[in-house]
């Protein structure tokens, strides 16, 4: 099957005044479509640094990669076109109602008015955001934003969605509901999702298939219960001792370039 995401030998290197620093050294990547991928790391092994890369945030000073058919370095308009990405801060606008927001979203992507108001009644119901259209999203709560958050990556029906550590600072309510709607978006509609996560219970619960990174390369790949086999001795052996024998690390929601950027 074809891949969604394809990256062969991608690298970032910063350089600094001590000299130039690897932060990521050659990661093979290969993301099929509807697939939702688990994304892991410990701190500083190249996890964030490699989201950025292949969301045209920052570019990429070694290997190749395409996404949905598009070159990362050759075209990252196109592939800014084709992705959804919901950042681990979020950006909503607090003064503004959520109708607002999605609205001008909307436009920003181009849709004519009309469409643009019809596209976000379509993601406040799909988000269950209706009865919150007139709301300042500066009143809603954390797991509210985060929907927002997402139905505003998904304004122009992205083939992928990159998720932060979407979770991240939610109740187990919340949570448990953003992962329902996580898995939703795979069922209903086919989106490839692309995860970031310290949380290795939600990893587990959510992923078809998990890529372990340290030290910029991939350690290890494949579903949750092959790596328990594997690296755990036991399909009950828990994620995080699966990790830690991976790793030798745990994970961190610290987990960044080395240099800032």
């Amino acid at each position: 099957m074809t891949a969604v995401i394809s990256a062969a030998g991608l690298a970032r290197t910063f350089q600094t005044k001590r000299g130039p620093v690897e932060a990521v050294r050659g990661i093979d990547l290969r993301v099929r479509p509807g697939e939702i991928l688990g994304f892991l790391g410990p701190n500083g092994a190249g996890k964030t640094t490699t989201l950025r890369m292949l969301t045209t945030l920052l570019r990429p000073t070694g290997g190749a990669a395409t996404v949905a058919g598009h070159d990362l370095a050759g075209d990252p308009a196109a592939v800014r076109r084709v992705i959804g990405h919901v950042a681990q801060s979020g950006g909503v606008d607090g003064q503004i109602t959520v109708r607002e927001e999605l609205v001008t979203q909307g436009r920003l992507y181009r849709l004519p008015k009309d469409r643009a108001r019809e596209r976000a009644r379509e993601l406040a119901h799909d988000l269950d955001l209706t009865e919150l259209l007139d709301r300042r999203t500066a009143q809603l709560s954390g797991g509210q934003r985060r929907r927002l958050d997402i139905a505003m990556a998904l304004t122009h029906r992205p083939v992928v969605l990159f998720l932060d550590e979407p979770t991240t600072g939610l109740d187990p309510a919340s949570r448990a509901d953003l992962w329902d709607l996580i898995r939703r978006l795979r069922d209903r509609h086919g989106t490839t999702v692309f995860l970031t996560t310290h949380y290795l219970d939600e990893a587990d619960a959510l992923a078809d298939r998990l890529v372990i990174v340290d030290r910029g390369v991939v350690a290890a790949e494949g579903t949750p219960g092959a790596l328990k086999l594997q690296y755990g001795g036991s399909l009950d052996a828990s994620l995080q001792d699966t990790f830690l024998a991976i790793t030798g690390r745990g994970p961190s929601p610290a987990d960044a370039a080395p240099v800032a950027v």
